[in-house]
């Protein structure tokens, strides 16, 4: 387990070492050469501001008090700082001069060659090592960020081939549904229509009808759910026009079904919420799955629908008044399904199911930010209940 050290601590430090050197070397008594330390200790809390000023403060302090700390940590800044070659030539060769010259001046001695050597070697160390350690840290600092920039490539490159695999996927998966579910349905239109033509009962006559559009709006849906597969994004435009409020009289009537419909709600639901058309699909899909639930499930039961406006508290309103108070806050649409208990004497249609559509249905609600409820009845019905954030209804769904 790894420790941070406080933020307090990075500018801290350094100051602390540099004024423990100046204390050490020239004692607590004030004099120039205690005070030319102490300003060069303060100045390092500005060295990552101005790496080069601070530099050239410092060096009184090692010509003067004798102080490595101060400029060898300003020299490491401006290496880590401001990488140019001539300038941390230049900056290397004035601490080694202010390193190499005693002070006063004049107690320079040209013929102490073996104390000048030492003093020169010594000189060239302090100035070299600061900087060789900035530049150090900064190739590292460089290669960590390269070594994230690459990283992030590659999970960009993984999530791209991710995409391409799932295209290909979706084309695939188009081409098998048009292969195999356009081709039957295209005959079922086909023979509804010969049965259309050469039915004499005006009951088969409309019961192939029916069936026909049915099959024509199977292919359009088909088509618009093709599309969508075969783009990579799926972000396509709509091939057919999308269902919405104003098409479930035409569901409920083709259902085929002993449905009473209502309709009970505004035009301000949330108005300019910028979902309602995804709301709308979502209400007309959770209404054509809980029908094909009760063609399965509960042959020749009668069915109510309702959809109807609901303040974001759950309390539904009526009519007018919930159309009143629309913009008094947020709203929301509910979708009720409520069938009651099957005929026994009806015959259950052999229709295939895979047990998923409830379970699709509740997802679609929650990514909308809605809930959706489905259980039985104890008279031996079932109940398909939602409530989605509010849509803004077109106003022909009103006058349906």
């Amino acid at each position: 387990m790894s420790v941070r050290a406080p933020r307090w601590a990075s500018p801290a430090v350094p100051v602390a070492l540099a004024v423990a050197d100046a204390l050490l070397v020239n004692g607590v008594t004030p004099g120039l050469e205690l005070d030319v330390s102490l300003v060069a200790a303060a100045a390092l809390l500005l060295r990552r501001r101005l790496p080069l000023t601070v530099f050239l403060v410092t060096l009184p302090g090692i010509l003067i008090g004798y102080v490595w700390f101060a400029p060898m940590i300003a020299l490491y800044t401006v290496a880590v700082r401001r990488p140019d070659r001539r300038l941390l030539a230049f900056s290397a060769l004035l601490l080694a001069i202010a390193h190499f010259v005693p002070w006063p001046v004049s107690d320079f001695e040209p013929t102490a060659y073996r104390e000048n050597t030492l003093t020169l070697i010594d000189a060239s160390v302090t100035s070299v090592g600061p900087i060789a350690l900035g530049l150090l840290v900064r190739t590292r600092g460089e290669l960590a960020a390269r070594v994230e920039e690459l990283t992030r490539s590659r999970r960009h490159a993984d999530e791209l081939l991710a995409q391409q695999v799932l295209s290909t996927e979706r084309a695939r998966l188009a081409r098998e549904m048009h292969d195999v579910v356009a081709h039957q349905v295209s005959l079922i239109s086909l023979q509804a229509g010969a049965v259309l033509i050469s039915a004499e009962d005006g009951g088969a006559r409309e019961g192939a009808r029916t069936i026909r559009e049915l099959s024509v709006r199977t292919l359009d849906e088909l088509r618009h759910m093709v599309g969508v597969l075969r783009a990579a994004g799926g972000d396509l435009e709509e091939l057919t026009p999308q269902p919405c409020l104003a098409d479930l009289p035409r569901l409920i009537e083709l259902s085929a079904l002993d449905v009473d419909y209502e309709a009970d709600y505004g035009e301000g639901v949330l108005e300019g919420l910028g979902q309602s058309e995804a709301v709308e699909r979502a209400v007309f899909r959770i209404v054509q799955e809980a029908l094909t639930n009760v063609r399965k499930h509960a042959p020749g039961a009668r069915v109510r629908v309702r959809v109807s406006e609901a303040d974001a508290a759950g309390a539904g309103t009526a009519g007018a008044a919930g159309a009143a108070g629309a913009g008094k806050g947020v709203r929301e649409l509910r979708v009720e399904v409520r069938n009651g208990a099957p005929d026994a004497t009806a015959s259950a249609p052999e229709l295939p199911g895979g047990g998923h559509g409830l379970i699709g249905l509740r997802e679609r609600a929650q990514l909308l930010g809605g809930t959706l409820e489905a259980r039985p009845l104890p008279d031996g019905g079932f109940l398909v209940r939602a409530t989605l954030p509010g849509a803004t209804p077109a106003p022909r769904a009103a006058e349906a």
